[in-house]
């Protein structure tokens, strides 16, 4: 238990200069999970009009340490990650949902799944990563 709730989630988020730029919001919190959404616009995509998968990429990324840092507290690193694109993301919202699979002592392995949201609200599968995050706390 790392006493962090959701409304911290949101704090740290919103002090992220990138995710502002990305318009990243955290929807769900703890317990070993975490979800973050990021509107699709024209800014976000891709020369074909796909999401770029770079957009992608930070979801994972940050969905991956957020959940993380549910097991092993708030000051956390991403060790790597990995992911692989299953199909272009469109419609109108990206959710990237996080969840741990392992917490040691120091570090975390976590898997996500980045679903395309349409106006109906029905979701696609577009990636899937998993990333292992460090505790950046001195032991």
């Amino acid at each position: 238990m790392t006493g962090l709730d959701l409304q911290m989630a949101r704090k740290v988020l919103d002090s992220q200069p990138f995710s502002g730029l990305v318009g990243a919001r955290i929807t769900a919190f703890g317990d070993g999970s975490a979800t973050l959404e990021v509107d699709i616009r024209q800014e976000l995509r891709q020369q074909n009009g796909f999401l770029h998968g770079g957009v992608l990429a930070y979801a994972a990324d940050n969905s991956i340490t957020f959940a993380a840092g549910t097991t092993l507290g708030p000051a956390v690193l991403t060790g790597g990650f990995s992911i692989q694109y299953i199909r272009p993301a469109t419609g109108r919202t990206l959710i990237a949902q996080a969840d741990v699979v392992h917490t040691g002592r120091r570090q975390a392995v976590v898997r996500c799944e980045l679903f395309a949201a349409g106006e109906d609200g029905a979701k696609t599968l577009c990636a899937v990563a998993q990333g292992t995050v460090l505790s950046a706390t001195p032991s």
